[in-house]
């Protein structure tokens, strides 16, 4: 078991992505360091008003503590108040162009330790497409792309990794997903440190892989005041998500992260509107029809 191990190749993760998204935008992330005062860090990799994403962010943070907070133990009460280490790479990408999805990304590591007792350690991560204006087509790639990651450790962790996506993404408050879904998991300690460490690492090579080729399909696409319109009501979907259910988000707030990486995955122009309802026939009442409601894109 090796943290260090787990940490160099987070960081390489961040370089990676960043460097491939930077070639697909044609401009650079800024680099922001941080230091949090109890422990711990980070480095918040930034893009805004981009030439393909109006706003997105790389997150590599590296935190630890004395008191395990209670988002992070609520699987595991047994484990709160104890020490802990906490470390991962987080992204959320905001196209400009509607018809270019939003994308979530994370993979992460935990341990918790206490005098005299071996760690206790897990991984978690996923990733998942919020889509304005669907397309069978990326959906189908997106979903294959998870499959094939998670396919070399077991033949039955994609279906069990998409139905906890679905069941996880999904706004109670309004039925409704958040998007098509992708692969979630989290407490995964099932294999061994290392075959679990190198399923972690599957994912998250598999992220530019998934998402890349939908945003040289879609980033060029015509749109106008209509689309983007529509996007800014339902990037309020992914706010309320992000600030009411989102244990990454509440983890780094209770664990005292620091705010500007936590809320850069808010998109940066958002409407909500009093009991809106698309038209039927039209192509925003498909995204409800045909693509939020939950389904096996790989049949």
């Amino acid at each position: 078991m090796s943290n260090l191990a787990v940490k160099n190749y987070l960081l390489q993760l961040q370089a990676s992505i960043v460097a491939a998204l930077e070639k697909i935008d044609g401009q650079s992330f800024i680099t922001d360091s941080w230091e949090r005062p109890d422990g711990g860090g980070g480095i918040s990799r930034v893009i805004e008003q981009g030439g393909v994403f109006e706003r997105g962010g790389v997150n590599f943070s590296h935190v630890m503590g004395s008191n395990l907070p209670p988002s992070a133990a609520a699987s595991r009460p047994e484990l709160a108040g104890r020490s802990w280490e906490a470390m991962g790479v987080s992204l959320v990408l905001h196209p400009r162009n509607p018809y270019t999805p939003t994308v979530h990304m994370n993979v992460r590591f935990f341990s918790t330790h206490t005098e005299g007792e071996a760690p206790v350690w897990w991984f978690g991560g996923g990733m998942d497409l919020t889509p304005y204006y669907g397309f069978a087509e990326d959906a189908r790639h997106f979903h294959q792309s998870c499959h094939d990651a998670l396919m070399p450790f077991g033949a039955d962790l994609h279906a069990e990794f998409k139905t906890w996506c679905d069941t996880y993404f999904y706004l109670k408050h309004r039925k409704e997903a958040r998007g098509i879904g992708g692969i979630f998991f989290d407490d995964f300690n099932r294999l061994s440190f290392d075959d679990s460490f190198a399923m972690m690492q599957s994912v998250g090579n598999a992220f530019i892989p998934a998402y890349a080729p939908i945003v040289e399909r879609t980033k060029d696409h015509a749109y106008g005041e209509r689309e983007r319109d529509f996007q800014s009501y339902r990037r309020g979907r992914y706010v309320e998500f992000n600030l009411v259910f989102d244990r990454g988000t509440l983890f780094g707030l209770q664990s005292g992260g620091r705010t500007e990486s936590i809320l850069m995955s808010m998109p940066p122009c958002v409407t909500w509107r009093y009991d809106w309802h698309p038209q039927p026939g039209t192509p925003e009442a498909a995204l409800y029809t045909d693509f939020l409601a939950h389904q096996d894109w790989l049949k």
